[in-house]
């Protein structure tokens, strides 16, 4: 065969071969599409085994999270519990030297991170007094980030003081000394600042402490601004506000006493903190643990940090928590200006002149808008009686945010108390009167500044302030009370005193829930959990987060939202029940919801 003639053969078969290698080239291609789709589609019953090891590896975590929560405690405990403020400051007044001496001490706020205080104040400004709530915890709330209250006052130049409490109480302090304790430190802080009256901010029980300073026999001058503070205790709506008919269902103030008597003359805060969580335990006690568990990888940090503070329980003395039980929270007399605070000088709310800055949320349980704001028609016959006294009351409300919330929220911090302390001025130069603070923010970022956002004041009538009726029912749980408490004190409380020492105080401390359910957690306490911690940290090493459209995850969501929910029926329930038992004992009350706004503007459509 010729050169030419081969050529062509092979040409021909090369011809013939081409679309046998088309078609082994496509089917190549296809093959190698099979596997690249095999290697991304899930295997059957890959979803299941991927959800089981992120959930053990979750559950390691979480476990090891409250390992972390009960050994900070401890370490918190050994160091004396010292505030949890995020700021440097210098201690300017200790009150345990006073005479008499109070648990109180005036702080001044030095720095902020890198900045001092000549990079930060502005003294053209007035100085600003944060007053944290002693109701069970330690101080620092309102100062324990950076977006907080303190940080808010420091970022628009206020000179910026705190005040704390040390965990226990001096030897028989009572209320007033805690009071004359205060109006020192706000005397120092004027003088400090040429005479200017500082602007104080008062969260939950510092709010009403500001009022009583405000409404004793020497008033003071400044803006006090009232977060979340009841005056009004026996407001509220039936079935909605449980808190306040808890007293009379316990027999009114002994149980107080009993349990104070049991501590050797100190009543345990965490009382106070279990009172708190048993309000909404599909919160506190099943939802806050429930979102760390699902989130722990990013939640871990956020909780351990608020953790710090809520188990941090202080102690008040017997003599301080019987007069705030007694006259505040079942006797009201307060609001109806009864209340003794010293020898000659009785606590009167029409004696206020200081502008007041009332800021409550329809999400608060503990501290309703009915009991932040029921004392005002109380108090003034109708808004002619109120300019008429000389008086400016400023109140703003959110819709959903709860009771820590509104001094813990960074959020909040950022746009409402952030527009309060830019609105001073504007406040002040109010006319006597009644005025609702309105923000309106288009951009809905909570971190804007002005003109972003834009205040207004608009001016609103004591009479629409609408709130159900205070009944005849709390005036029986009153006697009731005062009858119980006469008794134990006579009959009960000597026998439970002479049973009572430092060591059987100490040892009902650590055996109390709230501290149990923490520190047995710890190392210290259970050597398990060395072998968690250990396994947390190879975990973490090597962790890959399933996505959050995962399909088990989002079942697990539901499941957890559907548990919550079964949670808040049966509170509800528990609630209902409170009602009925009290109505029963004492009577029935007008349970007419109650509104805030012109005209009667309803508001309860938020909580």
């Amino acid at each position: 065969m010729t050169t030419a003639k081969r050529q062509k053969a092979t040409t021909d078969a090369g011809d013939k071969r081409a679309p046998a290698l088309k078609l082994v080239s496509q089917a190549d291609a296809r093959r190698q599409k099979r596997v690249e789709d095999a290697s991304d589609a899930r295997l059957p019953g890959q979803d299941l085994v991927d959800y089981q090891v992120d959930l053990w590896q979750r559950t390691i975590l979480f476990w090891d999270t409250l390992r972390q929560r009960a050994d900070n405690m401890l370490e918190h405990e050994r160091a004396g519990l010292p505030p949890l403020l995020d700021f440097k400051y210098e201690t300017i007044l200790d009150a345990r030297r006073f005479e008499p001496p109070a648990n109180y001490a005036l702080l001044r706020i030095t720095e902020v991170g890198d900045d001092c205080w000549d990079d930060c104040v502005d003294p053209d400004k007035p100085p600003v007094i944060v007053v944290d709530p002693r109701a069970g915890h330690g101080p620092g709330i309102g100062g324990f980030k950076h977006d907080s209250e303190v940080g808010m006052a420091l970022h628009e130049g206020h000179p910026t003081y705190f005040v704390i409490f040390f965990p226990e109480p001096s030897p028989g302090q009572t209320l007033a000394d805690v009071l004359h304790a205060l109006r020192r430190f706000v005397e120092e802080v004027a003088g400090r600042h040429s005479g200017t009256p500082p602007v104080l901010y008062g969260n939950c029980q510092a709010g009403w402490a500001m009022t009583l300073l405000s409404a004793d026999c020497e008033g003071l001058v400044g803006p006090a601004v009232l977060n979340g503070s009841p005056l009004s205790y026996w407001s509220g709506e039936a079935g909605v506000n449980p808190m306040r008919v808890t007293g009379g269902l316990l027999g009114g103030a002994w149980l107080t006493h009993l349990t104070a008597d049991l501590g050797n003359g100190r009543f345990d805060g965490a009382w106070l903190a279990l009172n708190f969580e048993n309000l909404k335990p599909e919160k506190a006690i099943w939802e806050k643990y429930a979102g760390l568990f699902h989130k722990v990888d990013t939640e871990s940090e956020r909780f351990l940090e608020f953790e710090r503070w809520w188990n941090g329980f202080y102690f008040l003395s017997r003599e301080e928590i019987l007069a705030i039980v007694e006259n505040l929270f079942i006797g009201n007399k307060l609001e109806q200006g009864i209340m003794r605070i010293c020898d000659g000088c009785i606590a009167d709310l029409r004696r206020i002149r200081n502008p007041l800055v009332i800021f409550a949320s329809y999400g608060d349980n503990i501290t309703p808008p009915h009991q932040a704001l029921g004392w005002i028609p109380t108090v003034y016959e109708d808004t002619a009686d109120l300019k008429k006294a000389g008086q400016r009351i400023v109140y703003l409300t959110n819709p959903h945010v709860g009771h820590l919330g509104i001094f813990v929220s960074a959020k909040v911090a950022r746009l409402e108390h952030r527009a309060i302390l830019e609105n001073l001025d504007e406040i002040e130069a109010l006319a006597p009167g009644l005025y609702e603070m309105k923000i309106d923010n288009p951009s809905g970022d909570p971190d804007c500044h002005k003109p972003q956002f834009t205040v207004r004041f608009d001016e609103r009538r004591v009479e629409d302030l609408k709130f159900p009726e205070q009944s005849q029912a709390f005036e029986q749980v009153r006697a009731v009370s005062e009858a119980g408490e006469a008794f134990y004190r006579s009959f009960v409380s000597p026998w439970v005193q002479m049973a009572s020492n430092p060591w059987t105080a100490e040892s009902l401390k650590w055996l109390h829930p709230m501290r149990t359910s923490r520190y047995l957690f710890s190392e210290s306490f259970n050597p398990w959990m060395r072998g968690v911690a250990a396994l947390a940290d190879g975990i973490a090493k090597t962790r890959k987060p399933l996505p959050e459209d995962h399909p088990l995850l989002e079942r697990e969501r539901e499941l957890f939202a559907e548990f919550s929910g079964a949670i808040e029926q049966v509170r509800e329930w528990r609630d209902a029940g409170y009602e009925q038992a009290f109505g029963q004992l004492y009577g029935q009350e007008t349970s007419a919801a109650g509104t805030v706004g012109n005209e009667g503007e309803a508001k309860n459509d938020g909580r």
